[in-house]
């Protein structure tokens, strides 16, 4: 499985503290049942989904890549993360295009 990681990722307030291994944790591919991560839906009827690390020891994703656009250090500030994601989404681009978003959020950089 390969990892990209958003320029600007947003953290929640409970996993600013431990940022640094949270990352490196997922670098390594160990995962954990109360951490999670943000990314850009992989189907068209969604912004962003939202998975527990765990989800990524599934054999079958070993193949795909993922962009974090957020990390979370439980379900629920996984939810408030997501909803800072929208909320800048919004602001910046008027709308929902979450392509949008991060072509000019990349632009920044």
């Amino acid at each position: 499985m390969k990892i990209n990681w958003y320029n600007h990722l947003y953290v929640g307030e409970k996993a600013r503290k431990k940022r640094y291994r949270i990352i490196q944790e997922i670098r390594k591919e160990k995962s954990h049942s109360n951490i999670y991560v943000i990314t850009p839906a992989t189907n068209g009827n969604n912004i962003l989904d939202i998975y527990p690390t765990t989800f990524f020891e599934f054999p079958f994703l070993k193949e795909e890549t993922f962009l974090i656009l957020g990390i979370a250090a439980d379900y629920f500030e996984a939810l408030e993360v997501a909803g800072r994601v929208i909320h800048d989404l919004y602001r910046k681009t008027g709308g929902f295009d979450l392509k949008i978003f991060l072509e000019e959020e990349a632009g920044k950089v």
